[in-house]
């Protein structure tokens, strides 16, 4: 973003007040497991308006960072469930926004269907930057069905394919440390992404939240969350076999306080960060430093 706009640009998260077809009924009701929205998007209940968000936005993170173009990243439940013409009225509100040069749109692989794509290929044809972010969390179907999630690893791969097929740049979300997996699944989740074709990843560890099921299995003593040092550990793994052109858009997740139940180290992002950098320098390595390497380790089903 540097090289090509010639300052820092910045992502502001906003809430449009979109659901999820694994609440509202459609695939499901109750959502995943672990999913309390306001863990990953804080201030979603009762969001303001879009115009709202944004001048509160990004008079903070101006402050904080000196950014002064921005990327309106809808980021809250599934930001796609709606018609087209739904989608484009509130991604045009979004871009017209002073200072907003592109769209990042978090959304589930069973929720964009052509027509969508072809609406953000259409931004991306005009100079906008463009990510589809999707939620994929594991690529083992048994722990998507585990989790409730309302799809399956076969959904993924057809909607990043055709979404890089019109150009469209894609960042897959997995999460490390859901009920069932060890480190080997978060390898052969990488490298299953890996082979599909990816543009940008995330990595987030499970934490517990409040008001989910997952917190009900974590009192029941049914889940227990990962050590940060084996986080740290994995992560590390992860990215020395990622290639160097895709990007990290991020490596941990935390929880505001107020609903973190656990584990602890959640709250404090730097202290993973730092861990993992420290990781690498330890190993003397970095992202890329073997990609390529399929995961030959010792692999425990799901």
């Amino acid at each position: 973003m540097l090289e090509r706009h010639g300052e820092r640009v910045h992502k502001i998260a906003l809430d449009a007040g979109f659901t999820c077809p694994n609440r509202d009924g459609s695939k499901g009701i109750g959502g995943c497991t672990f999913c309390n929205n306001k863990s990953f998007a804080p201030g979603t209940l009762d969001p303001a308006p879009l115009a709202a968000q944004f001048d509160r936005a990004r008079g903070r993170i101006a402050r904080g960072t000196g950014a002064r173009r921005f990327i309106a990243y809808f980021q809250a439940y599934t930001n796609t469930y709606a018609h087209v013409d739904e989608l484009r009225a509130l991604y045009d509100s979004a871009l017209e926004a002073p200072d907003v040069i592109g769209l990042s749109i978090g959304t589930r692989p069973d929720c964009v269907p052509p027509p969508v794509l072809d609406l953000l290929a259409e931004y991306r044809d005009r100079g906008h930057e463009v990510w589809l972010e999707l939620g994929l969390q594991s690529s083992f179907d048994a722990t998507l069905v585990r989790v409730n999630r309302g799809h399956g690893f076969a959904e993924y791969q057809t909607a990043t394919r055709a979404a890089r097929a019109r150009g469209i740049p894609v960042c897959c979300h997995l999460i490390v440390g859901l009920p069932g997996e060890d480190a080997s699944h978060s390898h052969v989740s990488l490298d299953r992404v890996l082979d599909v074709g990816v543009d940008g990843l995330k990595l987030h560890p499970l934490h517990v939240v409040k008001h989910t099921q997952l917190a009900i299995e974590w009192k029941r003593g049914e889940y227990t969350p990962l050590a940060e040092a084996d986080y740290v550990r994995i992560a590390a793994d992860l990215i020395e076999r990622t290639p160097w052109e895709v990007v990290y858009h991020r490596v941990t997740g935390t929880a505001s306080p107020d609903i973190l139940l656990a584990p602890a180290w959640c709250a404090k992002k730097w202290d993973v960060l730092n861990g993992i950098a420290a990781e690498l320098t330890r190993r003397d390595s970095r992202q890329g430093s073997r990609a390529g390497q399929i995961w030959k380790g010792e692999f425990h089903a799901a």
